[in-house]
């Protein structure tokens, strides 16, 4: 499969390696993120596609990305909805309300605004509709310790998942979403030298390659439109996350 696709994020770690699948596999690739000069470096790597700066918490820079897409490459098959954030672990009497708002305005707001800028699209060309990927967590079933805002906007994927399928039935929009537990990267480097538990211990958690993730966004991106993926988990094998806690 081809076609063209947005990936949110795309400047490093999973947005990036995906982008750069997806790129590989024949998919005319558009990265978005805050920072140009990472999603250039991406560009550089795919050795193809484009870059547009946007914060996703933006309706109108949200809006105008959107509208130069559909310019510049006349429609969009698939969307990665992967843009995202996370604060300190603190119990949940101990979360500055700042820090809340900070994760669900790019979480939560972010990835409705670009859902909907998606769907708008998809819902509008012809041939009409497309697929959007959403970017869950294992945190859209199972919290850490400490991770109220996180896990809060993890399981609001989920809903928002579910109605986006639902509302897209007619215009043949798929939406599926991908929860992900331990890939490899900065952000996971502690879990090797020991992360909090649900038992009040720490113990260090094993972690897979971003390939992995790479591979199955390009899978669920790949399917046709009659077919849909609607939730896949993939993680570290040996991770604690059936029979968390």
């Amino acid at each position: 499969m081809s076609g063209i696709a947005l990936v949110t994020g795309g400047g490093s770690g999973i947005g990036k390696a995906c982008a750069i699948r997806l790129a590989e596999a024949g998919y005319d690739v558009t990265v978005t993120g805050r920072r140009l000069e990472a999603l250039e470096s991406t560009v550089e790597a795919m050795g193809s596609g484009q870059a547009i700066a946007c914060d996703v918490t933006d309706t109108a820079q949200v809006d105008a990305l959107f509208e130069k897409m559909v310019q510049d490459k006349g429609r969009i098959d698939v969307v990665f909805n992967n843009a995202g954030n996370n604060v300190p672990a603190a119990p949940i009497g101990d979360v500055p309300p700042e820090d809340f708002r900070k994760v669900m305005d790019v979480n939560l707001f972010g990835a409705f605004l670009i859902a909907r800028g998606a769907f708008n699209v998809m819902r509008a060309q012809d041939p009409q509709g497309g697929r959007i990927i959403n970017n869950g967590s294992i945190s859209s079933t199972m919290p850490r310790p400490g991770s109220a805002p996180y896990t809060s906007t993890k399981h609001a994927i989920t809903g928002l998942t579910r109605t986006t399928s639902l509302d897209g039935r007619p215009f043949n929009i798929a939406c599926g979403q991908i929860d992900i537990g331990n890939t490899a990267s900065d952000m996971t480097s502690a879990m090797q030298s020991g992360v909090p538990q649900a038992d009040g211990s720490i113990k260090p958690e094993p972690v897979m390659s971003v390939d992995n993730v790479a591979e199955t966004v390009k899978l669920m991106a790949d399917l046709p439109l009659d077919a849909n993926i609607q939730f896949v988990t993939v993680m570290a094998t040996n991770m604690p996350f059936v029979g968390r806690g």
